[in-house]
């Protein structure tokens, strides 16, 4: 259910993952409505950063002769990675959302943002809440978002600034996240940008074990009513 929130200031990091160009230019890795995701992500952005929040990019990029490709990994008839190569300019992030001066790029070869230590670098910042943005819903941002509540992080999920391969494959993973998204909340860019600037907003979040039931016919409007 909804309710408003608050986030304690000085305690909130934001989470920009795998904002780059191969879902944008990429013919087989193209995310449904993607300038609309980094549009909102730009928002997000220029809000964590007046409110003087650590902002954290990250990027998924494949270096196979490193042999950091995990088992099964797709692999094209030339030997490169099937996505996000190393070689490829594509892997770089939007301009539109790219790391300013001071702001970390963190590269990853795994769907998860939780590697090289940064839960503990996070937790000796101080921060509590991780707003998180960024694709594939159901992959990249799945994972983050698990992994940081494992770490005892809460998660402001911003359903509006995430995006994936369809809508329908976007709406069922935030469906999928916000049934167990304890102790976080899900909420749009309008609020997650609010809560930023120290604002109360309207946030969703879950109440028992697994509260939210759907079929293809309620999938829409279940996910607008977060």
């Amino acid at each position: 259910m909804k309710k408003p929130i608050t986030l304690p200031r000085r305690k909130v990091a934001a989470l920009f993952i795998d904002l780059q160009e191969e879902h944008r230019q990429d013919p087989r890795y193209l995310v449904d409505g993607f300038g609309d995701v980094v549009a909102n992500a730009a928002r997000l952005q220029r809000a964590a950063r007046a409110a003087g929040a650590p902002l954290y990019h990250f990027a998924y990029v494949v270096d196979l002769a490193a042999g950091d490709a995990r088992p099964y990994h797709p692999v094209m008839p030339d030997g490169r990675s099937a996505f996000s190569d190393k070689d490829d300019p594509l892997t770089a992030i939007c301009a539109e959302v790219a790391p300013q001066e001071g702001e970390p790029l963190l590269v990853k070869s795994e769907a998860t943002a939780f590697r090289d230590g940064l839960a503990a670098e996070l937790r000796g910042r101080g921060v509590e809440w991780l707003v998180i943005a960024g694709v594939w819903t159901e992959a990249c941002v799945d994972a983050t978002v698990k992994d940081a509540i494992g770490y005892g992080f809460r998660v402001l999920l911003v359903k509006d600034a995430c995006g994936s391969g369809s809508r329908a494959m976007h709406q069922t993973g935030i469906l999928n996240l916000a049934n167990r998204l304890y102790g976080g909340a899900v909420v749009s860019t309008d609020a997650a940008c609010r809560l930023l600037s120290g604002e109360t907003a309207p946030a969703w979040q879950v109440e028992g074990s697994v509260p939210l039931r759907y079929e293809a016919e309620t999938l829409g409007k279940l996910y607008a009513a977060l």
